[in-house]
């Protein structure tokens, strides 16, 4: 039940970075730096819970397996776990990061 908790987690870190996107969306001063800076900040985030997802799954099966013959391996495997997780945090971290930058446009 932990690899599954922990790859759910994964899909709070896209609803946080989607609720700031959202709110820093506006018509009249939206710029393309703006529109570019929210795609990499999706992107960022989107594709290091993609790798950790991935991670987590890879090493979840693997150390449920082990941990059926072997129950020593519990440890490792929630360590390995942790780090994998690790993962999407930094995504997390870099995309607000990216959100929060923001230029404005004016008319020449």
């Amino acid at each position: 039940i932990i690899p599954v908790v922990m790859a759910g987690v994964l899909g709070i870190y896209g609803l946080i970075v989607a609720v700031i996107l959202i709110q820093a969306v506006s018509g009249d001063t939206y710029s393309d730096y703006n529109g570019y800076a929210h795609l990499a900040s999706g992107l960022a985030c989107g594709l290091s819970g993609l790798a950790a997802g991935m991670a987590i799954g890879i090493v979840g099966d693997a150390g449920v397996r082990a941990n059926a013959q072997q129950e020593k391996l519990f440890v490792g495997m929630i360590l390995i776990l942790i780090f994998a997780e690790a993962l999407g945090l930094y995504g997390l971290i870099v995309a607000l990061i990216l959100s929060q930058s923001s230029e404005t446009c004016t008319a020449p």
